[in-house]
């Protein structure tokens, strides 16, 4: 089915994005921030996001933690080039009480067709595929962030976002992020890592998503 949908016509409008990271509250179980950075700017783009998603766009970003079987976004991969589809760029072009919208980009016999994703299943799948990110001007104008500390790595830049995860009616987000007991708090560094490796070997991402928090936490 052909799309030709009018925010595409606009590409002079479009700021291209890269993945900053993936931020944890350090108040709040279970939320997570995927922040998104200005390319030719200082801007932030946090998107509160669920854990699983947050799980894969990490498995993705850093490579250190390699499933057994594939993920989701790792099958649609799959899947997709065996048909000789490719993704060739996501772009975030709604922002609509707070929620985001984004579409994919695709390729097939050199045809392009749009398909509307949620965003982090999108981010998720432009990293798989290397594909750029875009959003709009007005929506970095709407929803961009500046981090005084220029980073989220340090105490006041985690504080910053731990307010973004606080307050997700403020900025964008995707869905509720769930509330999880803090059950790895009293496990030493070396248990925590067996306890990573047996989540892997079982194929339980949630369970080590919330365990590599806790290590990334420490």
């Amino acid at each position: 089915m052909w799309h030709k949908v009018p925010f595409l016509q606009s590409y002079m409008s479009l700021v291209k994005l890269s993945i900053k990271g993936i931020s944890y509250s350090q108040t709040q179980n279970g939320a997570y921030a995927l922040i998104l950075n200005e390319v030719d700017g200082e801007r932030k783009l946090p998107i509160v996001i669920g854990a699983f998603e947050a799980q894969s766009i990490a498995i993705a970003l850093e490579k250190e933690i390699k499933p057994p079987r594939p993920l989701t976004h790792d099958l649609f991969k799959n899947f997709a080039e065996r048909f000789d589809i490719v993704v060739k760029q996501v772009i975030i072009h709604k922002l609509v009480d707070g929620v985001f919208y984004s579409s994919l980009i695709c390729e097939r016999d050199k045809i392009e067709e749009i398909i509307d994703a949620r965003t982090s299943d999108a981010i998720a799948l432009a990293l798989r595929f290397n594909a750029p990110i875009f959003t709009y001007k007005n929506i970095l104008d709407k929803a961009g962030i500046y981090l005084k500390s220029n980073t989220a790595d340090t105490d006041q830049g985690a504080q910053e976002i731990d307010d973004v995860l606080s307050n997700p009616e403020t900025f964008g987000r995707e869905e509720e992020s769930n509330q999880s007991g803090d059950v790895y708090a009293k496990h030493t560094l070396q248990e925590l890592n067996e306890l990573l490796d047996q989540a892997v070997a079982q194929e339980d991402y949630e369970k080590a998503a919330k365990i590599r928090d806790e290590i990334s936490r420490r």
